[in-house]
């Protein structure tokens, strides 16, 4: 396809995104760079962009080369890659050489450079990010990208096989692509080739398929594309057990886009099996686990009983399991609106009451503390104070 200059507001491309400076200091030093794969995608679909990547026929030395030169600061990130960062006004540009795999075993790829355009676009995943913009707002697109994304299609580059051989994160990258990005049905060979590539998902790390996965549930509605993952078997090899109805009812009730809520609703099960297959972050784990165990409230309780589940977990906490509990927006107010009870005494309270240290202290503090529980925690310093002598 021909590249094409660009019409309306995206004839200027620098200015739209904000960053006419740094990007006019790489453009002065590197000319024939472009602008590659999301920040082309999203300026095209008027979203937000977040990274701005850059792709140049340039050796990666050669690039280094001419910015430092130039005096701007450059990281070489990933030399073996082609990549380097050049870092503007506080701000990471990631710039890559033009490059053609050479050999690729489905996880890692052997890459040579390249001055060709083309060759370097079809080794992406998707056209819709297979797109490139130059500086004077023409837009190179090879494989019809633009009209992919004016249609909601989210279609791999060329062969769908060859390109999920190459990487088995595709698969999971294409879900995500369709949820965000889709509209109408998916592209049949695209489910078709999912559909026999299921083997390349077994060799990736926990920490990718995290990755994807979490990105998938923060996302604004994921549960028609979790269905569409467990038609074609990909939620089951990843998440065996998964069920998507949960998130489908969180979704219904208004619950918050949070991916580990959401995740929490998905397995419904033990959190330390689902933490180790995924590799959770210690504080993730923590969390899933502290949403799928523990107490849930519930509208029937008074607020003594409820202050007491405070008095023990933050309310975002108990909050959480009433969303999964599948409770009323009611109890959730309730919860917002009382004030956590915290325990007004402390060790030295006790010694200086003349309780000798050591374990007494921790059972006479264990005593009282179950007193001001019973209590509704309604009891202050000086009621506690005065327990003391009596434990």
């Amino acid at each position: 396809m021909m590249p094409r200059p660009m019409a309306g507001p995206m004839a200027d491309p620098v200015a739209r995104l904000g960053v006419d400076t740094a990007l006019g200091a790489i453009w002065s030093t590197l000319p024939d760079a472009r602008l590659v794969g999301g920040v082309v995608r999203d300026l095209l679909s008027g979203r937000p962009v977040s990274d701005i990547d850059l792709a140049t026929p340039e050796p990666p030395e050669t690039v280094l080369t001419r910015l430092r030169a130039a005096g701007v600061r450059v990281v070489p990130t990933g030399l073996a890659h082609g990549t380097v960062t050049a870092v503007i006004d506080g701000r990471p540009f990631e710039i890559t050489t033009l490059r053609q795999d050479v050999e690729t075993d489905g996880r890692h790829a052997t890459v040579a450079w390249t001055d060709d355009w083309r060759s370097d676009a079809a080794r992406r995943d998707f056209t819709i990010n297979a797109m490139s913009l130059s500086h004077d707002g023409t837009l190179h697109d090879f494989f019809d990208g633009r009209s992919d994304l004016a249609a909601g299609r989210v279609r791999f580059v060329g062969d769908p096989l060859r390109r999920i051989d190459e990487d088995g994160l595709r698969i999971l990258r294409f879900f995500r692509f369709q949820a965000r990005y889709g509209g109408g049905a998916p592209d049949a060979l695209a489910l078709s080739a999912i559909a026999a590539r299921l083997s390349r998902l077994a060799p990736l790390s926990a920490e990718r398929i995290w990755s994807e996965l979490e990105r998938l549930l923060a996302g604004p509605s994921p549960s028609p594309i979790l269905r569409l993952m467990q038609r074609t078997g990909v939620l089951e090899a990843i998440l065996p057990g998964a069920d998507p109805a949960p998130i489908e009812a969180l979704e219904q009730a208004g619950a918050p886009p949070d991916a580990l809520l959401r995740l929490a609703a998905l397995i419904g099960r033990d959190a330390d099996q689902v933490a180790r297959r995924l590799k959770l972050s210690n504080a993730d784990a923590d969390r899933l686990r502290l949403l799928l165990a523990g107490p849930v409230p519930h509208p029937a309780q008074d607020d003594d009983q409820l202050r007491r589940l405070l008095a023990d977990q933050p309310a975002s906490v108990l909050i959480d399991r009433t969303w999964l509990s599948g409770a009323g927006d009611a109890i959730r107010a309730r919860l917002a609106g009382l004030e956590r009870p915290v325990f007004p005494l402390a060790g030295r309270d006790a010694v200086a009451a003349g309780i000798p240290p050591g374990p007494a202290v921790g059972s006479a503090l264990e005593a009282v503390r179950a007193w001001w529980m019973q209590g509704g925690c309604r009891a202050d310093r000086a009621a506690c104070l005065a327990r003391l002598p009596r434990v």
